[in-house]
């Protein structure tokens, strides 16, 4: 079995994983058809030992501290991690932060190039004030 690169994209990618197989679940039990109930229970245990073992990786990776969307969650899942809060953080202090409005005026950040052969802004300056002088002359 390949091991999984832990990361926010692969628990994303065992979360959509797990979906996938709550959804394969519960077509087995309601739709799919099988000469004998011990078939369907056979198969029904064989998909929820492979769902099961998706959830262990998938809580273990959380555990490790990586990041994750509530939203991103399986619907299966949700109600668990309700009544147990994870010990990692869900979501970036980034996201947490509210939104800063935009500022009337850009601020000038200062040139890396001042005092150098690639400094413009002394040349920019006296182009804009002849450029004024010229349309008031």
């Amino acid at each position: 079995m390949p091991v999984i690169p832990s990361g926010k994209y692969q628990l994303r990618s065992l979360h959509e994983e797990i979906d996938l197989f709550d959804r394969k679940l519960a077509h087995l039990e309601k739709h799919e058809t099988f000469a004998t109930e011990d078939a369907r229970s056979e198969s029904i245990d064989k998909m929820t030992a492979k769902r099961n073992l998706l959830v262990r990786k998938a809580q273990q990776m959380i555990e490790e501290g990586i990041e994750f969307k509530p939203s991103e969650l399986p619907r299966s899942l949700r109600g668990e991690e309700t009544s147990e809060a994870p010990e990692a953080p869900s979501t970036t202090p980034v996201e947490m932060a509210a939104p800063e409005a935009p500022s009337a005026a850009p601020v000038a950040m200062p040139s890396p190039y001042r005092g150098t052969v690639l400094d413009y802004a002394e040349d920019l300056e006296n182009y804009r004030k002849n450029k004024n002088k010229r349309k008031t002359a």
